[in-house]
């Protein structure tokens, strides 16, 4: 290894502290230091590299492309060496499982699963975090993701879970019993769409669709589903968290997006997982496998 051409390490900690949640007053907290000491170390950086790492021309920080290049290598490398000395110390399997997962997929599907994780695993602290968010994944922070798409992402490993496409649908007592033959023709009537990033928003750009007339009301997850039984608004949605109301008629379905291999992964960081992240996707990979034997239960 050339030692010489690596910059000063308290340089990179501080940028790859930074890069992790993308705040310098944050870093900071992380470190243990003052977020002004943080922003010199960033600076040392880029001087020493001689390349801009970090764009500052907007309201807030953001990583260059060599910012995000060199910011992937040393999550991999401090990750590493993170788990290299929890494991030696004995504090690697102490930590919860941490997953993130959009609100919709944790209310919808995770939730009403987990308390047959927690009767066989009862050892095992978990930590959901519900949101609409990617999010990066780290050695002392997400361990597993939830991630709705057809993949495969770049520097992450990731498995089909669950495939479902995502519909288009409305209540009768929002949209009458009428023939609608274009999803356009649902302007017209009230949206609802969960909060921040989502499998909806990505649906929405894709598809176009006109901006509702009567506007896009925006709420958690997990409060949508049960808005559009209500009437409340159109939704899209994963059609498996709608089969049932749709085959009872509780929801009418006016749109099933044709995106073969279209379905919610497994996402998780290359490379050998602790003992208990791997008995949680396990166990998940389970779940998935008796809900498609039994559709009914999902």
């Amino acid at each position: 290894m050339n030692w010489r051409s690596l910059p000063p390490l308290s340089a990179l900690r501080a940028f790859a502290a930074f890069a992790d949640v993308r705040n310098v007053v944050a870093a900071g907290d992380a470190l243990g230091v003052s977020h002004a000491a943080i922003s010199q170390q960033l600076r040392v950086l880029e001087s020493h590299l001689d390349t801009s790492l970090l764009d500052r021309s907007g309201r807030s920080l953001e990583l260059t492309l060599a910012g995000e290049k060199l910011a992937q290598a040393l999550q991999l490398g401090f990750g590493a060496m993170i788990d290299a000395v929890e494991d030696i110390t004995g504090q690697h399997e102490k930590r919860p499982v941490h997953i993130s997962a959009t609100p919709t997929f944790a209310a919808s599907w995770l939730m009403p699963r987990l308390p047959k994780f927690r009767a066989d695993y009862p050892q095992v602290d978990i930590m959901i975090d519900p949101s609409p968010k990617l999010v990066m994944l780290g050695s002392d922070g997400i361990d597993i993701a939830i991630r709705y798409g057809t993949g495969p992402w770049p520097g992450v490993e990731a498995e089909m879970l669950v495939q479902s496409p995502m519909v288009v649908v409305a209540a009768p007592s929002l949209v009458g019993d009428a023939e609608i033959s274009d999803i356009s023709e649902l302007a017209k009537f009230p949206w609802l769409e969960e909060l921040g990033t989502s499998e909806a928003t990505n649906w929405h750009r894709r598809f176009g669709v006109p901006r509702a007339e009567l506007g896009m009301v925006q709420v958690p997850g997990n409060l949508m589903l049960d808005g559009a039984r209500e009437g409340q608004g159109v939704v899209v949605t994963v059609r498996d968290f709608v089969a049932r109301d749709i085959d009872a008629g509780r929801l009418r379905e006016f749109h099933v997006e044709d995106k073969p291999g279209a379905g919610y992964h497994i996402v998780t960081r290359p490379g050998v997982q602790r003992a208990w992240v791997k008995a949680f996707a396990t166990w998940l990979r389970r779940e998935a496998k008796e809900a498609a034997v039994s559709p009914g239960q999902s």
